[in-house]
């Protein structure tokens, strides 16, 4: 049973990055609908003014910095034009939660603030003086550091009262939850949804058959690794049961691994795997076996569906009433430690995979310990036990963490591996058989279900804030520098 909950967001959400003021929220997809109301046309002669909103205004130096902020970062942008209006709307919605907040009285004094930094200085190991010279070394200054976090902090509590604090999960979705999934486990598949409508926000269920191959072997073991990939896909398109399979294989071959993904919105997929399967509807097979720098998957869509639908049962039940009585269920837990490199200004995916392969290579010449570099170089709360993170179930830890750990043999170091929180070395200490508790699954459950409730009632929450906002545009497309239209 795969209850996905990413245990390491927390693990690692302190781990702020320095000099780079998270705005990568910028850039979304979600194009929010924009209210035009009346305002006074002397405010189009105002220099500088892009947009009014209520009774604050938007400055085109906002965009230019937001801007620079997200090329600092190095992120992915699209052309001027579209990234100027996203910026500006993604400022906007600030700039009316930032309103709200203020009318509810959430403020934050600065004594609170400076404690807030000081927390933060103190989770990167740095003083509080260490921490405003690593600022200031960005190009910008540290009040303008300050009042950006200050207005974080501020949005941040009115989403948890406006939206958070009131996402209620009852008992009865629990309890669906898990028949859902016991159901799936006694009839050997997952129940299928309705498919979701054309452009339609989705999540998928993946399993995959893994083979792995180094990515150094030659080309009689990457020869032999696709063999067995292809031999598996052919007979995963027959009759045989793709979970039954998975399950056989493994026991016939401990090296080769069997995981089911769980739901997943196409963003926290592997890229591989969702391109082969972009087109592949419920309880399909992938087209082809997917070739990735650790060896060769065989995929399987189990399930597709809308974020907002729930699972339905499939139609065909079996023959004998299927028991959904919740009962601890038998999971394989994974003792892991790691060296966490923080996403940041300055650190590069080159340099960061670059230091990873030296530790690396320090760890299997023996030269170093694993838990003594993580000390001294990892960049999370886990440094002080050496990178431990302790035991880990099934959907535990981020998508690409969980995968890379769960190929490795006990004692084995990974090659680096990147996730949202940067770049990472990953090490199995011990591996052993639990029990998933009634009261664990149902915990998880419950954070599942939050966790696919809670983006749709956000982005309902920001398209109310917006459409009840009065907003003018005045000045989207030019620079602070550009004179006024």
């Amino acid at each position: 049973m795969m209850f996905y909950r990413s245990r390491l967001k927390p693990i690692l959400i302190a781990t702020f990055i320095l000099g780079a003021i998270p705005f990568a929220g910028v850039v979304c997809s979600q194009d929010l609908p924009k209210a035009s109301n009346p305002t006074d046309s002397k405010i189009r002669n105002i220099d500088g003014v892009a947009a009014v909103v209520n009774t604050g205004y938007i400055t085109r130096k906002e965009i230019d910095d937001r801007i620079l902020s997200l090329q600092k970062q190095g992120a992915k942008l699209p052309d001027a034009a579209n990234l100027r209006q996203l910026v500006l709307d993604r400022l906007i919605i600030e700039k009316i939660q930032l309103q709200n907040a203020e009318q509810e009285g959430m403020v934050i004094t600065n004594k609170e603030l400076d404690k807030i930094i000081a927390d933060i200085a103190a989770k990167n190991k740095l003083s509080y003086a260490e921490l405003k010279e690593k600022i200031i070394a960005t190009g910008t200054t540290f009040e303008r550091y300050k009042e950006t976090l200050r207005d974080e902090v501020v949005v941040s509590r009115y989403r948890e009262y406006s939206v958070d604090s009131k996402m209620k999960i009852s008992d009865a979705e629990v309890d669906n939850f898990i028949g859902d999934r016991m159901r799936a486990i006694a009839v050997g598949s997952t129940p299928r949804s309705a498919p979701p409508e054309k452009g339609a926000p989705e999540e998928i269920d993946i399993a995959q058959i893994f083979i792995p191959v180094e990515a150094g072997a030659g080309a009689g073991a990457q020869a032999e690794g696709k063999k067995q990939a292809e031999i598996l896909l052919a007979s995963a398109r027959g009759d045989v049961d793709f979970l039954q399979l998975g399950a056989a294989t493994v026991k016939e071959n401990p090296k080769i691994k069997f995981q089911q993904l769980g739901y997943r919105t196409p963003d926290r997929l592997p890229q591989l795997f969702y391109e082969a399967i972009r087109n592949t509807g419920g309880g399909q097979v992938a087209n082809a076996v997917v070739k990735s720098p650790a060896g060769y998957h065989v995929l399987k869509v189990l399930d597709r569906r809308a974020i907002s639908a729930a699972p339905v049962q499939q139609q065909a039940a079996p023959q004998e009433p299927v028991s959904t009585t919740p009962q601890n269920i038998a999971i394989t837990q994974t003792m892991a430690r790691h060296i966490l490199l923080k996403n940041r200004v300055g650190l590069t995916d080159q340099d960061a995979e670059r230091r990873l392969q030296g530790y690396r290579d320090q760890v299997r010449a023996k030269t170093s310990d694993f838990g003594e570099l993580a000390k001294k170089y990892s960049e999370d709360g886990s440094a002080q036990n050496g990178g431990n993170l302790g035991w880990m179930g099934p959907g535990d830890l981020v998508p690409e963490f969980e995968q890379a750990m769960n190929r490795l043999q006990i004692g084995e170091v990974s090659n680096p591996v990147k996730s949202e929180f940067g770049w990472h070395l990953i090490q199995v200490l011990e591996r052993r058989e639990a029990q998933l508790t009634v009261e664990k699954q149902r915990e998880f459950a419950r954070a599942a279900i939050r966790e696919r409730k809670m983006d749709q009632a956000y982005q309902d929450w920001l398209r109310q804030l917006r459409d009840t906002a009065t907003v003018k545009i005045l000045n989207v497309d030019d620079a602070a520098s550009a004179a006024p239209r």
